[in-house]
Order: structure tokens, then C-alpha cells, then sequence
């Protein structure tokens, strides 16, 4: 079926057109922090929201790609290359794509109620090494889980992905801005996870049966795997991805991070001395919590971070010059979940 045909049944069926997608940057446009090399440990890196969870398993570097399936619309791709390979992993390795969502944007799915809703997740995947991965969705608030296999056919070329999980009748999900699912592509993981029976239906959470059958994609040195166009929507049914402007997606990132640049005059920081907070609660004030602040670069002296508060992020200062007040060129502000 097409997909003007598939809207065209959307429409008939009077499921909503906009807002289906419950992930953040599915198509990977925005990118704050940039591509990273030679990582060993958990972390937010490349394109926004998405994250690697490590454990004592190879060495990655992280991009934002162009590489993308031909005539789908996409731009870019999230990259992973495992730079080191790690051919035997422990028993409590890992290396996991993950992103997490708030419960208070989770509530349509009725979870832990008899009206529990279905979720479809669908993504263009390619990777180096074929075989069987594990996608697993996991109840935060509940410590609950159920995890669906996928398979990769041909090495280095664009497949489609759509996997339905069921509704979940048991536990309900906080209706706060807390992490309530996170939504995990398994890349590697050791016996600890693998050692059991992969758990198909919702059930509590069992270590051994969380990615049963998983390949290791990183046993070899420079293996590659990319993700672009993911989708987690109400239902049944994989609807054509909802593709969002690229403001659109933007700000959605930024209620988790964002990087600001001083040096444009709309944000431009002087810092006179230690007393002298300004107050930045216009560049922040829609983020989910109060963000810490990291500075990336100053000059005219020596600025650091003292706190984030509620609506301000206050500096201390030292060694700064008689000519000119130490300025702050580029800081960001992270809550993530």
C-alpha cells in the first residue's frame, strides 16, 4: 500500500494524522552536542535524546549520518561504530540504543487498565552484521518489561522494521515528567541477559530473559549499525513516519538540553563579579526540571558554574582583567531524564 493510500485509511478510520509519534528526533535532524569518538561508558551523545547505555563492552564512536534508506525522506541517521571489538563479552556486558519517555506523555496508552492500548514501534535499520537483534520496552515505575526479536537480512542495506507489543493491564505509569518507558535496542549483551527465555508478554522484569538470542554487532572492529525513522504510536497498525519540522523537533530537544552561544547578542553574557547572577529563566524555563549548567568555553578570566536554581544559573569569577568583564562564550544546560 502506498502511503498516500495508507492516510487515505487513516483518515477513513479517523485515527489522529498528527502527533503519533511518542519518540523525540525519530528521524535523528538535530544533533546539539555533536559526534563523539572513542566512548566506554554510558552517555547522551550524537543526535539528541538518544542515548548508548554501556557496560564493559567495546569502544564507539557516535555521528550523526547521512546515510539514509533512498527515497524515504530522511536526511540523516543515527551512526554507532564499534571502533574496538569485543568478540566475548562478560556475562553482565552490554551495549544498548535507548531512548526514555515521559510518563505524563505515555497516559493515552491506558497502561495497567483493562483499556490497555497495543504500541507499534517501526525503524529503518542497517547494519554490518546480520542475524537477530532485541528491541525491549521497559516499565520504569513498575520494573516490568516485554521484549519482540527483529531481523537484520543483508548486510549494509536499508530494511524497514515494525514490531506491535501488546497492552499492558498491570501497573500504571506516573503522570509526571519522570522516565516512565525506555524504548531499548540491544547491539551486544552477555549471558546475564541472554541466558533464559525471552520474555514475549508484559511480565516483572528477569535479566536472563531480556535479550535472548541477541547477535553480538560488536565482534567485530568497525562493525556499523544506523537507525533513522523511528515511530512509536498507538494501535496495531505502522502508520507512515510523522515527519516534524526541523523547529519543530528542535524544541522538543531542548526541553532536555540544549547548548547555547553567548557570542550571539541575543544571549550575550558579561560577568562582572561573583555577585552578579543573570537571570536566564527565558532560555530554560521550558525544560522538564531545573538544568544544570556546564560551561564549554570563556575568556576574560576564569568563569565557572556555582548552581542552577529555579529560574537562574549564577557564576563565579576570578582573574578577570581591568579592561573587560570575563565573559561566558558557549554553555549548555541538560535535564535529561
Amino acid at each position: 500500500m502506498s502511503k498516500a493510500a495508507e492516510l487515505a485509511a487513516l483518515i477513513g478510520s479517523q485515527t489522529a494524522l498528527s502527533n503519533r509519534n511518542l519518540v523525540i528526533n525519530g528521524a535523528m535532524t538535530v544533533s546539539q552536542r555533536g559526534d563523539s569518538t572513542g566512548k566506554t561508558a554510558t552517555g547522551y551523545y550524537g543526535p539528541d535524546r538518544h542515548a548508548l547505555t554501556l557496560n564493559s563492552l567495546g569502544t564507539w564512536s557516535i555521528s550523526q549520518s547521512t546515510d539514509t534508506p533512498s527515497g524515504e525522506g530522511f536526511g540523516n541517521s543515527y551512526k554507532l561504530e564499534a571502533t574496538t571489538a569485543d568478540a566475548s563479552p562478560a556475562a553482565g556486558d552490554y551495549a544498548i540504543f535507548l531512548q526514555k519517555i515521559e510518563g505524563q506523555n505515555l497516559q493515552q496508552l491506558n497502561k495497567g487498565t483493562s483499556s490497555a492500548e497495543s504500541v507499534t514501534l517501526s525503524f529503518y535499520v542497517r547494519s554490518s552484521k546480520t542475524g537477530t537483534y532485541i528491541c525491549e520496552i521497559f516499565d520504569n515505575d513498575n520494573s516490568r518489561s516485554i521484549s519482540k526479536s527483529y531481523t537484520i537480512s543483508s548486510a549494509d542495506t536499508w530494511e524497514r522494521k515494525t514490531i506491535t507489543f501488546s497492552g499492558d493491564t498491570t501497573g500504571t505509569l506516573g503522570n509526571d515528567n519522570a522516565s516512565s518507558l525506555e524504548m531499548l535496542w540491544y547491539l551486544a549483551a552477555g549471558t546475564t541477559y541472554t541466558s533464559g527465555t525471552l520474555q514475549t508478554s508484559w511480565g516483572t522484569r528477569t535479566a536472563a530473559n531480556q535479550a535472548v538470542g541477541q547477535v553480538n554487532m560488536a565482534d567485530t572492529a568497525n562493525a556499523t549499525w544506523f537507525i533513522t525513522g523511528v515511530q512509536l504510536e498507538v494501535g496495531e497498525q505502522a502508520t507512515p513516519f510523522e515527519h516534524r519540522s526541523f523547529g519543530d523537533e528542535l524544541a522538543r530537544c531542548q526541553r532536555y538540553y540544549r547548548k547555547v552561544n553567548t557570542l550571539n547578542p541575543t544571549y550575550l553574557l558579561r560577568v562582572r563579579g561573583a555577585d552578579d547572577v543573570r537571570r536566564l529563566s527565558h532560555v530554560f524555563s521550558t525544560m522538564r526540571v531545573s538544568p544544570t549548567g556546564t560551561i564549554v568555553a570563556s575568556g576574560d578570566g576564569t568563569v565557572t558554574v556555582q548552581g542552577t536554581g529555579t529560574d537562574s544559573i549564577q557564576f563565579t569569577v576570578s582573574g578577570q582583567s581591568t579592561s573587560s568583564a570575563p565573559y561566558v562564550a558557549d554553555y549548555t544546560l541538560d535535564s535529561e531524564l
